[in-house]
């Protein structure tokens, strides 16, 4: 084959692996990352200690139980002061999201939600996702039994479904879900095996060695750049600006895993070409100094008369 028709072909495959590599690498985060519920559940567990987290949990339930307490107090046709409640409430709830009790429920609660949410992904039945609150609160329930706290033994434990995704939603994931599956095995072996066939065609190995790094640490910088846009598409499409800093906290988590794998990429990619470049410098010394050197011109001789 001609060396310019094997260059050619060597630049075409490691373009087209370098392409793959950030997609690839994302398809692999989330497939083995975020779809496995023990790691998306320790991914989640530092959150529960995240003063935003906090803060928007307590808000919730806050509001969840007032509006409770006005359904009862308006059925029971009673008349109490405007906000006596409020402040007793919000105290207890705020309280209760610094025990360890409240890490109990958002690790159980965390990991009901994957499970609910993997099961109608793998499943072909057309259902909405509902949780069961009854395991969680059990938990609770035992934690704060365990902590002697007062009247922990009376808090019913009722099993309540509460609705996490509706049927179409869950249609449209399963989708995207049975894309990424096949996506993050495929698109790492692809790119790896284009970039070695790259290698393998090229006319200088070590060039080829040296563009590929390069176009995995190009592919690991675009990676981060586009975690970070995401970020900010993300929060700007949270109406509540309150509610913010505790979707940039999960979104964080959620991510943490992926940003570390584009930084390693680019490290990775800039290390190898680097290196190959060093070896380059080194191998052109040592054929210089081996090389033999000129003799020295004679000068012409003048003869005399």
């Amino acid at each position: 084959m001609p060396t310019r028709l094997r260059n050619a072909l060597s630049a075409a495959l490691i373009a087209l692996s370098c392409l793959l590599v950030p997609f690839g690498a994302l398809a692999a985060c989330v497939t083995y990352g975020l779809a496995d519920t023990g790691r998306y559940v320790t991914a989640m567990a530092p959150l529960a200690a995240d003063p935003a987290v906090q803060g928007a949990v307590a808000d919730s339930v806050e509001s969840g139980i007032l509006d409770e307490l006005d359904d009862r107090l308006e059925a029971s046709s009673a008349a109490p002061e405007p906000g006596g409640v409020r402040p007793f409430v919000d105290d207890a709830v705020r309280s209760f999201t610094r025990t360890d009790a409240f890490h109990t429920a958002w690790d159980a609660g965390n990991r009901a939600v994957h499970d609910a949410v993997l099961r109608a992904l793998r499943d072909d039945r057309e259902r909405a996702v509902t949780v069961d609150l009854a395991p969680i609160t059990a938990q609770v329930k035992r934690r704060l039994t365990d902590d002697h706290v007062l009247l922990a033994r009376r808090i019913p434990v009722e099993h309540t479904e509460v609705p996490v995704l509706p049927a179409d939603e869950v249609a449209r994931l399963r989708k995207g879900y049975d894309v990424l599956e096949v996506a993050g095995f495929w698109l790492p072996v692809s790119a790896a095996v284009l970039a070695a066939a790259g290698i393998a065609v090229a006319a200088c190995r070590r060039r080829a060695v040296t563009a590929t790094a390069l176009g995995t640490a190009l592919g690991g910088a675009l990676l981060a750049l586009a975690v970070a846009i995401g970020r900010r598409l993300t929060l700007a499409d949270i109406g509540e600006a309150a509610h913010r800093p505790a979707a940039g906290a999960i979104y964080d988590a959620l991510t943490q895993t992926l940003r570390t794998v584009s930084w390693l990429l680019v490290v990775l990619g800039l290390t190898v070409a680097l290196a190959c470049r060093l070896t380059e410098y080194l191998a052109r010394r040592r054929r210089a100094s081996a090389a033999p050197a000129a003799d020295p011109a004679q000068e012409p001789t003048r003869a005399r008369v």
